[in-house]
């Protein structure tokens, strides 16, 4: 049975390795990455409470599954910090490299916040059209609440990276406004919010994250109201838009 879902952004610097930061004492409490790790890290923590189950959802250059037996590295993004899905990955194989950076930081947030859970992860393609995310989402959502077992859903998902010139797609003076109304529909829940997000607009944005926002609107679809949404964190202390928040079925 479905129970919770959250949503979290996938940058690197979540993993307090790749940036040099530590959440312990004598940090700066408000310095922008602290924020958002401790903010993910919580929502992590609240799904664990509810199920032992997961499965993430991020968006990635081809569908991909995992199941919870794989190992994946951020060698790639600066350091050999090796993580996995489930508690019983196998130590000895090998740490996949290319695994995708969603599943990359569910694994993590995973490993310290909720290490005995059980996590599947399934990377929806970016090009996939906005019927076909809703599609994705409303079939999972199906799946799980065919299993009498609590299942929770975590989305891995970044807004516009065009939102500064310090940016990694530059300054689009269209990516503040768009940003804007992206924060509100994810703050409020709104599926309307969700399904209507252009696709070709995102492209040009750097909105990598489009298909699974999508798909987590679908994951919605049978519930006569949209979500009850508890935002944890919202900005784009980066140039990029981030969004961390713990969602319920409307009622």
């Amino acid at each position: 049975m479905f129970s919770i879902a959250a949503l979290v952004p996938s940058p690197p610097m979540l993993v307090p390795q790749l940036c040099g930061h530590q959440v312990a004492s004598g940090d700066a409490p408000d310095e922008p990455v602290v924020v958002l790790r401790a903010a993910a890290l919580e929502a992590a923590a609240t799904l664990a409470d509810r199920a032992d189950r997961w499965v993430v959802v991020g968006a990635g250059a081809r569908a991909e599954t995992f199941d919870p037996g794989v190992r994946g590295t951020f060698r790639g993004f600066g350091a050999d910090v090796v993580v996995g899905l489930g508690p019983g990955a196998n130590a000895d194989a090998p740490a996949d490299p290319q695994l995708p950076l969603p599943v990359l930081i569910a694994a993590w947030l995973r490993e310290q916040a909720a290490p005995g859970v059980s996590v599947r992860a399934r990377v929806i393609a970016a090009d996939t059209t906005p019927g076909e995310c809703a599609r994705f989402g409303a079939d999972l959502r199906a799946e799980l609440d065919a299993d009498p077992a609590p299942w929770a859903v975590l989305v891995v998902a970044d807004g516009a990276a065009t939102l500064t010139l310090k940016s990694p797609g530059y300054l689009d003076e269209r990516a503040a406004p768009f940003q804007s109304d992206l924060d509100a529909a994810l703050r409020d829940g709104s599926r309307a919010g969700l399904a209507a997000l252009d696709p070709d607009l995102c492209a040009q944005l750097r909105v990598e994250g489009r298909a699974a926002y999508q798909a987590f609107g679908g994951l919605f679809a049978p519930d006569p109201a949209d979500p009850r949404v508890r935002t944890l964190y919202q900005g784009a202390p980066y140039g990029v838009g981030y969004d961390v928040s713990v969602w319920e079925a409307g009622r």
